[in-house]
């Protein structure tokens, strides 16, 4: 008896399956999509944000192409489910990312998810949104305690270099 394991084989597919059929899957991504252009910023498990970030970037390179042309209209009104959300893309997030060449949105990893799934999870954020930043680079001072301990060692390197060089 030969036992085999059954082999999920991509075929020309790319993407997560995300335990969806195909149309779930779409329309998942479409209302998180949604969500991302409405709040700018989202919070939701590191694969659907992963997943959704590719999308969100397509969708903002065909809007960089004008409202006035065919094609990225049909993108936005397929993605976007708030069909009031195709304006703000245009005339708002456009112009304010208008100088990005890539990278339109930044993906953050946050601590798990409390529940039984203990999911990795993830804020995705759209670049030059409202909010306050996730990540603060703090400045470093002469008071903290790692200054303190190379300001202490480079003193006792001179002050040995200069008894041994006597």
């Amino acid at each position: 008896m030969r036992l085999t394991v059954p082999v999920l084989i991509a075929h020309g597919r790319y993407g997560r399956r995300m335990g969806l059929g195909p149309e779930s899957r779409i329309n998942m991504l479409r209302n998180i999509l949604t969500g991302l252009v409405r709040h700018e910023r989202i919070e939701t498990t590191w694969a659907r944000a992963d997943e959704v970030r590719i999308y969100a970037e397509k969708l903002i390179d065909y809007a960089k192409k004008g409202d006035t042309d065919e094609k990225a209209m049909k993108m936005a009104s397929f993605w976007l489910t708030e069909k009031d959300l195709v304006h703000k893309l245009f005339k708002v997030l456009v112009p304010r990312l208008g100088s990005e060449q890539r990278g339109y949105t930044r993906l953050f990893h946050i601590p798990n998810r409390d529940s039984l799934d203990r999911a990795k999870m993830a804020v995705l954020e759209l670049r030059g949104n409202p909010f306050p930043p996730l990540v603060t680079r703090q400045p470093d001072s002469d008071g903290s305690l790692l200054n303190q301990l190379l300001r202490g060692y480079r003193e006792e390197e001179t002050q040995s270099r200069a008894a041994g060089g006597d």
